[in-house]
């Protein structure tokens, strides 16, 4: 079994360091805060964004993943974050090299035309907070070749009912153009962490990137109308046609699908049902 660190302690890194530490993995968490429960793996308590502060932490590790979470949507939350917090952790392994598994997100393509995106597309970011992604997941390329990245797309699941709520509101909404949506259920990150991670670690050679979004990258429109047929809730109401209006893009899953992973919640059908519980 594998000795991983997992930096990063929130909803997605507690339950994936619970689930490496199930598998029978020796797992290291880090967070800034003490955890409300206790963990069945070891926690440091720890803050990247102190140059000092990871001075007594071991670097005899198999896999380091970063399941980084910014303290806000600012800008220059993310610098600290994306970029001390990154530079810290990067120069503390560095005369050790372990392999890095970073999250992402695909608000790195700022395409909105509707476009087809993947690993291969131009990232066009449309904001400083997306801007910084970018440059962390250029650095961790710069920092050693089997370094991967996943790019999450908008996440999802029980207590990530910002949608439900839109709906039971009955929003108004755009309908045409079309304005896609791209998402991915809080079980399927946490799965596809646990699928990328036994790959790595049984020496997979992996691409660079992968983008971890299902298989349904639907206009909100059929997702809204679906999600109220559903819940009973009023059916949403259609904004006037708007000449230029975004679109989003879609994400393409392609090469992780090739890689081997099998979704949990292939589309918004599978993991919107009623009651929305895991």
């Amino acid at each position: 079994m594998a000795n991983i660190l997992v930096i990063g302690c929130g909803n997605i890194g507690y339950r994936l360091a619970a689930a490496l530490s199930c598998d029978g993995h020796c797992v290291t968490a880090l967070k800034r805060t003490p955890l409300a429960v206790p963990a069945p793996f070891s926690l440091v308590l720890d803050d990247i964004l102190q140059p000092s502060s990871l001075a007594s932490l071991p670097t005899e590790y198999d896999l380091v993943v970063l399941v980084l979470s910014a303290s806000g949507r600012h800008a220059e939350q993310y610098q600290a974050l994306y970029q001390t917090g990154l530079n810290t952790v990067l120069n503390h392994f560095a005369g050790a090299t372990p392999p890095f598994l970073m999250v992402s997100s695909t608000s790195v393509y700022g395409q909105n035309g509707g476009e087809w995106v993947d690993e291969a597309s131009p990232t066009q970011p449309a904001s400083a907070t997306a801007e910084w992604l970018v440059k962390a997941e250029q650095r961790l390329w710069q920092a050693g070749e089997r370094n991967c990245v996943v790019r999450f797309s908008g996440i999802y699941g029980p207590g990530r009912d910002w949608l439900l709520r839109r709906a039971a509101a009955g929003e108004a909404i755009q309908r045409d153009p079309p304005n896609y949506t791209n998402r991915i259920h809080q079980d399927d990150c946490v799965a596809v962490l646990l699928f990328l991670i036994g790959k790595m670690l049984d020496g997979t050679k992996l691409d660079p990137c992968y983008l971890a979004s299902d298989n349904d990258p639907a206009p909100l429109w059929d997702v809204m109308t679906w999600i109220a047929a559903q819940f009973g809730y009023p059916p949403p109401q259609a904004l006037p046609p708007a000449t230029g209006a975004q679109q989003n893009k879609r994400c393409n899953n392609a090469r992780l699908n090739a890689l081997g992973y099998r979704w949990l919640y292939p589309s918004y059908k599978d993991g919107y049902l009623p009651p929305y519980s895991t």
